[in-house]
């Protein structure tokens, strides 16, 4: 057999730019060819990625003459030929039908259906390994010349005997994958072999291409053969050499926002210098999103080859938002997140959503079936009639997956979501990824959408994992930035590149574990192993040195975590030290700008007209915490809006619990037994639920709560009988009208009042079901309570009969705590006068401010409105 010729491409020449390196490969593949009397224009080139093409083929034409035809293995095979429609069940590196044609699979086999139906989740993670396992399997496969592929196929059985024990179920898998990719159709770079060209010339940047290597192997024996090798340098440890000028730099920032920034800046600096193409690398693609989003505000034009992940574009969420709002027990939270994605439903006004919104937010409709439930007014009513009927569309057991998709279809139609979906370019890719549009589908997806069957939930993940895989790429652009992966960096004529994300996190970092394989059988298999991938990693970075004008940036933390520099760049600072050489250290591009300072005061709002002609005791409350936070809450009436969802809080409890003892002792008459009464407890409690609409599952942990609360709430109450209180009335309104010039009615209900000593004394009781020691820490200052003292001054003086009050904290694993108001009828008094002079004030003009002190601070609403955490210093 014939020996393969191989040249090492040098890429420390004289002129290391890549026209320079394009021009040596053009003349010594010339020069070559000549020496062996290859007719050129019949020799195929073969180049490692696509984007190498354009400079590839410039550098030919400059020689003049006969030109090779110059592709890579994929363009060369599309070019021979149509690929073959891939064949139901059948390995069709679609992710969609894969997975689908996988789990079916796996289904058919004793030991895989029983697994589906005991853990879900476990069995979709194995389909899809199994799914990635065999596309790797089948991929390598490719590699191997078609006369040896049955060989290849067989020496990988050996390999993967069956396992007993530990790791026997990731055999399993793996063996299942092995036969399915064995399986697969001949791929379509077979036709390669075929092919009968005057030479096979081939560079080999970045690593071996194990489909090159076998093609040149397979056809040296019969024509010439040439590899180019670019990597011959790296690989002999030669470290790349610099000049002062063209020594890479390296900025460590202080956290995400600051790379970010600095990577942008440093772009628009190389622009502004006249360095074009830019070539911004997406190591990080998270942050480099963030890079790009800075210099399209700058105008810059970008050219991005990455793409990202297509369940973060606003198509995808529009979808995902639509079939969670279909769930069967849905949120209504879930349904105004869709409907807000919408453009405003035909035939209705545009804020028909937000009245429905505002509507369930007044009726506390948690879930969507709830609106068919309780019938909604008009024109809410006519909304929600339009409405249902495209989320019932997505309604059903078990659907075929071309079914569901239907219904996808015809829902989105039917909202208008599906004409945004066609009118953008991520909705273009949602529609192409989740084949919703299915004109020219291949037999293998017909068999595997029409066979597999899938819950709602089941078809929800399958989309969501759908929309992770897969990635938007926006139309191609000349753009004067190109961002591309690090792999497609090498030998392009870019004038300069920033490369941000270079820690150890982002590059030289070790590869996750394979999830079936270790890195031995790795290897034996043929398949990249953890070793392979960072060779390629480390010979991409030794390329893309070569590059002029190369800045890499990292930060120093991430998310709280220190975060080093990558392995990679450690070492490149040994060969430079090696060289007497350091990095250079990169100035901040950022720009700075004086702007003068616009010092922020606390907020004095006035607002005399916007007095309420009645003051409940959380106002009160309010006002005395903090005027402002009265301001926004009661006299412009801003309210967070709270999530509603069906799930039971210690609110929802605490409310529950007060109507369940307002409603027993209304139902009381003499004293019963400790076991009658807990009885009547426990079934007034169950019948108040169901009222309330209180899911079971999710009341469980508070009813559990309850059962010991009974007892102890009995033992307290039955002693209160022994000792002469009596009951009187609950959940009572009381008014109490302030003189003018207030001129403002005080507003309350009182939890319980109790007579005590034959009525001689009444007691007002306020149920709490939160900390007892907040509550003690307030009455230890008696006039700093507010709400005893207001529902005191609401009663105001019975007859001269005495008054009490406490808080009754019910929450105490013992016994029921009674903290009592040691100066209730003094506090009263003065609350009362203070509410009547500053409400009198207010309503003179007086301002509003906000304190910005103490605990109300904390966890109040309005701090976003006073903007407290951006006041000026005093």
């Amino acid at each position: 057999m014939a020996a393969i010729a191989r040249l090492p491409l040098e890429i420390d020449g004289d002129d290391r730019s890549a026209a320079g390196v394009w021009a040596r490969l053009a003349a010594s593949c010339d020069d070559w060819a000549a020496g062996k009397d290859v007719a050129w224009r019949d020799a195929v080139v073969l180049l490692p990625f696509a984007q190498l093409l354009p400079p590839a083929r410039q550098a030919f034409a400059r020689r003049g003459g006969w030109q090779p035809r110059i592709e890579t293995t994929q363009t060369l095979a599309r070019a021979l030929g149509p690929a073959v429609p891939p064949q139901p069940l059948r390995l069709s590196f679609d992710a969609a039908t894969d997975q689908l044609s996988g789990s079916r699979l796996l289904r058919a086999q004793t030991l895989g259906a029983g697994w589906a139906r005991r853990d879900a989740r476990g069995f979709d993670r194995g389909v899809a390994a199994m799914v990635e396992t065999a596309q790797a399997m089948a991929r390598a496969a490719a590699a191997v010349p078609p006369a040896q592929r049955e060989a290849h196929w067989a020496s990988a059985r050996r390999q993967l005997v069956p396992l007993a024990g530990p790791g026997s179920r990731e055999r399993w898998l793996a063996r299942i994958a092995l036969e399915w990719a064995a399986l697969a159709p001949e791929p379509d770079t077979d036709r390669l072999f075929a092919l009968q060209p005057s030479a096979w010339i081939a560079l080999q940047a970045g690593g071996e291409d194990a489909l090159i290597a076998a093609l040149l192997q397979s056809a040296a024996a019969a024509r010439p053969c040439l590899l180019v090798d670019a990597d011959a340098e790296v690989d002999a440890g030669t470290a790349p050499r610099f000049e002062a000028a063209t020594l890479p730099t390296l900025a460590v920032c202080d956290g995400f926002e600051h790379e970010a920034q600095r990577a942008a800046a440093q772009v628009l600096v190389h622009l502004a210098e006249s360095r074009r193409p830019v070539a911004l690398v997406g190591q990080d693609r998270t942050l480099v999103r963030r890079v790009r989003a800075l210099l399209e505000r700058a105008a810059v034009r970008l050219h991005d080859e990455t793409g990202w992940t297509l369940s973060t574009t606003r198509a995808a969420a529009q979808v995902m938002a639509l079939l969670r709002a279909a769930a069967v027990r849905a949120p209504t939270d879930a349904l105004f997140d869709w409907l807000k994605a919408l453009p405003p439903w035909p035939g209705q006004p545009a804020q028909a959503a937000e009245r429905l919104e505002a509507a369930c937010r007044r009726r506390l409709l948690a879930r969507v079936d709830e609106l068919d439930a309780r019938p909604l007014d008009e024109p809410e009513a006519r909304f929600w009639a339009q409405v249902r009927p495209e989320l019932a569309r997505l309604q059903a057991p078990r659907r075929s997956v071309a079914a569901w998709l239907q219904a996808l279809r015809e829902s989105l139609a039917g909202s208008g979501g599906w004409a945004e979906l066609a009118a953008d370019e991520a909705g273009r890719s949602v529609i192409a990824v989740l084949r919703l549009d299915a004109r020219g589908a291949d037999p293998a997806w017909e068999d595997a959408a029409g066979t597999a069957l899938l819950s709602h939930d089941e078809f929800v993940a399958w989309v969501d994992q759908l929309l992770e895989q897969g990635s938007f790429m926006p139309a191609a652009d000349d753009g004067d930035v190109v961002v591309t992966p690090m792999a497609r960096l090498m030998l392009r004529p870019f004038a300069a590149v920033v490369w941000p994300g270079a820690d150890e996190r982002h590059l030289g970092a070790r590869p996750p574990p394979h999830p079936l394989l270790d890195e031995p059988m790795l290897r034996q298999l043929g398949l990249p192993d953890a070793a392979m991938q960072q060779g390629r990693e480390r010979r991409a970075l030794a390329l893309a040195l070569r590059q002029p004008q190369i800045g890499f940036l990292r930060r120093r933390v991430d998310g709280g975590e220190p975060l080093a520099a990558s392995p990679l760049l450690q070492r490149l600072a040994l060969d430079l030290a090696g060289q007497g050489l350091a990095w250079r250290e990169a100035a901040d591009p950022r720009r700075v700008v004086a702007r003068p300072p616009t010092p922020q005061l606390h907020p004095l709002p006035s607002a005399a007209a916007l007095l309420p002609e009645q003051l409940s005791a959380s106002a009160a409350e309010a006002l005395r915490a903090c005027p402002y936070r009265f301001f926004a809450r009661h006299l412009l009436g801003l309210r967070e809006d709270e999530e509603l969802d069906d799930d039971v809080e210690k609110r929802d409890y605490g409310t529950w619990l007060h109507a369940v003892l307002h409603a027993f002792h209304a139902g009381r008459g003499e004293p019963g037994t400790a076991a009658d009464e807990a009885a009547r407890l426990q079934a007034l409690g169950e019948r108040l639920r169901l009222a309330q609409g209180l899911a079971d599952e999710a009341f469980l942990p508070f009813a559990a709560s309850f059962a010991s609360f009974v007892p102890r709430y009995l033992a307290w109450l039955h002693a209160r009988d022994a000792a002469g209180v009596r009951w009187r009335a609950g959940e009572v309104e009381h008014r109490q009208a302030l003189p003018p010039p207030a001129a403002v009615e005080l507003r309350g209900i009182i939890d319980r009042i109790d007579t005590l000593a034959g009525g001689a004394a009444i007691e007002l009781i306020d149920y709490k079901t939160g900390s007892t020691e907040g509550l003690r820490r307030k009455l230890r200052r008696p006039l700093e309570d507010t709400q005893l003292a207001f529902y005191a001054a609401l009663v105001g003086d019975e007859g001269g009969r005495p008054l009490r009050a406490m808080y009754l904290a019910l929450d105490d694993s013992r016994a029921l705590v009674e903290l009592p108001h040691p100066e209730v009828a003094h506090s009263a008094a003065a609350l009362k006068a203070g509410l009547a002079d500053e409400l009198a004030r207010i309503r003179a003009g007086a301002p509003l401010p906000a304190l910005g002190e103490g605990e109300a601070c904390a966890h109040c609403e309005a701090r976003g409105l006073c903007r407290r955490d951006h006041w000026s210093a005093p």
